[in-house]
């Protein structure tokens, strides 16, 4: 600001050669406080107030060296007071109203203005001040709206290492002990620990969910080890995973695909769990180079939505919290594709598109 004001002072010097020694003045006394502002080492929150005094100070030099012309000291009066409502809390806006004044009045008065001019002081204070404290409220506001969001963030973050550490591991456990129960029950009682291990799998899934974003949020990406791997198994592998529904499989044999095995048979797993809880059988996955598809015939989606689909949060239920088909977008994007939603009669398909196919 103050370097605005005394570039805009030695500019005029062109339009008025005749007022140099002035302007002179005036320029070197704004840069001077600019160059204060930027080397000084301000350690406390409130000191750079002291430059605002500074500013009022230059503002009634510059209205006393012009003979009593204030007409650039008002728009910087209040220009001063909004930059100081940005920064400070509001009893040192209180504090400026006496040297805020005296640098508007006093040049007014050692020049012999007329009482009207010197009277419009009356009306530019209370004006200067009620727009900085109107702005002052506004910026305490949304700092206060920033700090609660922070805290937020932490506690986000703190949950996502709560479920890295404290719950993937117990899972897994829970999973192994399900796992050998169900070789020595009953085939009566055989539905209920299935029951118990597609559950497992799913909050295994969220919480692996959940890890991805907390990846992506910190490091802005997902690192990829990609590998050439046989399609066919890999999708297989898969779709071991997804027990609900019978799935078809249309993948060519000999097909070998460049990808992340782990990352890739998660983009399947999360489209043919969406299908299955959106959509009805039969559900189609097929994979031909560089295309993934995972169709369902179900009632489809309304266009209004799939344009949104693969957002964060956008399709969320009692099953899931809307991170599934994000996560799809963010492993897609990092093998270089991208990740859709196509209409079909009847139906919809979910499309992954990757580079790199290879036979």
């Amino acid at each position: 600001m103050f370097l605005l004001a005394g570039t805009l002072a030695l500019l005029n010097l062109v339009n008025d050669p005749g007022s140099a020694p002035r302007l002179l003045i005036v320029a070197g006394c704004d840069l001077g406080t600019a160059l204060l502002g930027l080397l000084l080492p301000w350690r406390r929150r409130c000191s750079p107030a002291l430059l605002g005094v500074l500013g009022f100070a230059v503002l009634g030099l510059s209205t006393w060296s012009f003979g009593g012309v204030a007409t650039g000291t008002g728009p910087f009066l209040v220009l001063l007071y909004a930059w100081a409502a940005l920064h400070f809390p509001r009893w040192i806006l209180a504090a400026y109203a006496l040297p805020a004044a005296a640098s508007y009045v006093t040049p007014l008065i050692l020049t012999r203005q007329p009482p009207e001019v010197v009277g419009s002081a009356f009306v530019l204070m209370p004006v200067a001040l009620a727009v900085a404290f109107l702005i002052e409220g506004h910026a305490r506001h949304l700092r206060q709206e920033r700090e609660r969001l922070e805290r937020i963030e932490q506690w986000r973050a703190a949950m996502i290492g709560t479920l890295a550490h404290d719950v993937r591991a117990p899972l897994t456990t829970v999973q192994m002990a399900l796992e050998e129960l169900r070789d020595q029950v009953p085939s009566s009682s055989a539905w209920m620990l299935d029951a118990a291990l597609r559950h497992t799998a799913r909050m295994t899934r969220l919480a692996e969910d959940l890890l991805d974003v907390h990846r992506i949020d910190t490091a802005g990406h997902l690192k990829l080890d990609r590998q050439l791997v046989p399609a066919c198994r890999l999708v297989s592998e898969a779709l071991s995973y997804v027990r609900a529904v019978p799935v078809v499989a249309d993948v060519d044999e000999d097909l070998r695909i460049w990808v992340d095995p782990a990352r890739f048979e998660q983009i399947i797993v999360n489209l043919v769990g969406n299908a299955v809880k959106y959509g009805r059988p039969p559900i189609v996955v097929r994979l031909v180079e560089g295309r993934l598809e995972v169709r369902d015939h179900g009632d489809g989606i309304p266009s209004s939505l799939r344009s949104r689909l693969f957002s964060q949060f956008a399709a969320g239920g009692q099953d899931g919290v809307g991170l599934g088909l994000w996560i799809v977008r963010q492993l897609a994007e990092a093998h270089g594709g991208r990740a859709s939603a196509e209409a079909r009669d009847p139906g919809v398909a979910m499309v992954v598109t990757f580079e790199n196919a290879k036979h």
